[in-house]
């Protein structure tokens, strides 16, 4: 079945990634985004998970108000009202948790996550749940150099808890770079959306050492080009290379690379289309039919195992 790997949690670069949906008790997650709506998407269908299950649920905005979060649950059919009057819920600022001292101390947050932990599984709540926007560590704010000592020390409030995290980091906001840098302080993603799936292809966007990435699954042949077209299309805004992940491709056709190649030849002066795990036989098609003169499209081969 394509994409098989990725609806188990595990992606094509061994890399735990998980459906918002899926999310499990231990979980702290990466959530890179680029676009508005894809965010209010996850965030909300993770709020709204934790309450439905019994879990205490805190959310601390950055870009975002509290209100226009309460306002998304509310536009998803789930009222927060009662789950704030009894202390279930609690949307605030990062300003009011990350940076309530007026600095980023990486040893306070993590000993208040810790609290809330113990507090809310004290209270009777079948776990804790938290998410945070990050984007308030691009201000000139003392510590915020040390966010990645927090990410990585606060792995251990969640693992083996009733717990789970989502941090939030806006690729339009963060370099290629801190994206990757903060990406690999957390033991797992959240995968993306799929942009199309059948039984016979599936399209799904992910970020990659900060970079954007469409991974292609199955086969794309004359039924699907369309589809292939329109989702190349949907992570190639922005800037930057973006990656299109081709190790668990098992067929495309010539108008399949023809499209590869013509969205490449429309990219920015500078930003290239890399097209890795592509199987030798059809690096050698593209070589034959001249796409690889194209100069932002850099394909390579993928590794045939003896």
């Amino acid at each position: 079945m394509p994409g098989e790997g990725l609806e188990a949690g595990v992606s094509t670069y061994g890399r735990t990634e998980r459906r918002i949906e899926d999310v499990q008790y231990g979980d702290h997650l990466c959530l890179a985004f680029d676009d508005d709506a894809e965010q209010r998407r996850v965030v909300t269908a993770y709020l709204a998970a934790g309450l439905r299950r019994g879990e205490r649920v805190m959310y601390f905005a950055d870009r975002s108000t509290p209100r226009e979060v309460l306002g998304w649950l509310s536009a998803s059919g789930t009222d927060p009202e009662l789950a704030l009057g009894k202390g279930q819920l609690v949307v605030t600022t990062a300003d009011a948790t990350y940076l309530a001292s007026g600095s980023f101390d990486p040893g306070a947050m993590v000993a208040s996550l810790r609290k809330e932990v113990a507090d809310s599984l004290g209270a009777g709540y079948t776990g804790f749940r938290v998410s945070g926007e990050m984007g308030w560590a691009l201000r000139d704010v003392p510590g915020a150099e040390r966010l990645r000592e927090y990410e990585t020390e606060v792995n251990e409030v969640f693992a083996g808890q009733r717990a789970s995290a989502v941090c939030q980091y806006d690729a339009r906001r963060f370099d290629t770079g801190q994206l990757d840098a903060f990406d690999r302080c957390h033991p797992g993603a959240v995968a993306g959306e799929p942009l199309y799936s059948d039984s016979t292809l599936r399209l799904v966007p992910a970020f990659h050492r900060g970079q954007r990435v469409l991974r292609v699954a199955g086969s794309v042949d004359h039924r699907t080009t369309g589809v292939f077209a329109t989702a190349l299309q949907a992570v190639l805004h922005g800037p930057g290379d973006v990656l299109v992940d081709m190790a668990e491709l098992e067929f495309i056709d010539l108008a399949g690379v023809r499209v590869l190649a013509h969205a490449a030849a429309g990219l920015d002066r500078g930003r290239r289309l890399l097209v890795r795990e592509l199987a030798p036989l059809l690096c050698q098609v593209v070589r034959m039919v001249g796409f690889d003169e194209t100069p932002a499209l850099v394909v390579s081969a993928r590794e045939v195992s003896r």
